[in-house]
């Protein structure tokens, strides 16, 4: 049986993999679909109704925020924006971090110890600070502030990618690509790449969740997404001012946070277990 084939047939034994992935899936439909077959906007405001409770009467059934705007397609967009978040951000960090590690660790010597020499650099430095200055140079930029906050939270992804291909450079088919003159490019595509899958594909599901609270985390600042558009980080902050007599406004989109990250996690600890052989034996 294939590697493919061997890691196909342990996943679907893993009930964390099919209850997260399941689940995650559930939201993602549901956040689609849910605006589209809404009655309700999220932009239509109803004064008559500011901060309604929860309830089936209407079809608003998260209720109501400070505008009198349905939470619930207001939650469903927010979600939009948290998976995009996943998307973009960790797109944007794996490209770069698998790159520059394979890059780094092949090369080995001057060039690792300069390039590693870097990274440390950026770790010593606020990673808020980065993010906040790359948003205003991109003025706020819808896409652009996810490109921003992925392409800062790279550097974890290169030191694993960096210290994995520190090992297969030493394996012998990676020796004998280099001797049979196989050029450096090839050599990452080829042999390098292919062998990282297991270990990137657990570690992008651990940076996905810190992608999403770096969101979340500038959105309830206030510097991230911004009305009318919303995201889960800022109907949090909205909830934060009517906690107190409108309790859902806070509950709903931070339970909704919590679950999306809390999936991300034990996805990423079911996949680490299925993608390590000596687990798997």
């Amino acid at each position: 049986m294939s590697a493919l084939g061997r890691f196909w047939r342990r996943a679907r034994r893993s009930r964390s993999i099919l209850y997260c992935g399941g689940m995650l899936t559930g939201l993602v439909v549901v956040a689609l679909l849910g605006p589209v077959l809404s009655p309700h906007n999220y932009l239509q405001t109803d004064f008559d109704n500011i901060l309604r409770a929860p309830s089936l009467v209407g079809g608003h059934v998260f209720g109501r925020d400070d505008l009198g705007r349905d939470l619930f397609v207001r939650s469903m967009l927010g979600i939009q924006v948290t998976m995009l978040v996943a998307i973009v951000a960790s797109t944007v960090s794996l490209i770069i971090g698998v790159v520059y590690g394979a890059i780094a660790g092949l090369a080995g010597g001057r060039v690792d110890a300069v390039m590693m020499r870097f990274v440390d650099t950026l770790y010593a430095l606020p990673f808020i600070f980065f993010v906040i200055l790359l948003m205003v140079a991109f003025e706020r930029n819808f896409i652009l502030i996810f490109v921003a906050i992925g392409a800062v939270n790279w550097l974890d992804m290169a030191r694993i990618v960096r210290g994995q291909t520190l090992s297969l450079r030493e394996r012998e088919f990676v020796q004998a690509a280099a001797l049979g003159g196989v050029s450096f490019a090839g050599i990452i595509l080829r042999h390098i790449a292919p062998n990282l899958i297991g270990v990137v594909t657990v570690y992008l599901t651990l940076t996905i969740p810190q992608a999403i609270l770096v969101e979340s985390f500038l959105s309830f600042l206030g510097l991230g997404i911004q009305e009318p558009q919303t995201s889960l980080g800022t109907l949090v902050d909205a909830g934060v001012n009517h906690m107190e007599n409108a309790a859902w406004m806070l509950l709903i989109p931070a339970a909704l946070l919590a679950l999306i990250l809390l999936c991300f996690n034990f996805l990423g600890d079911a996949l680490r277990d299925v993608f390590d052989v000596r687990q798997a034996r």
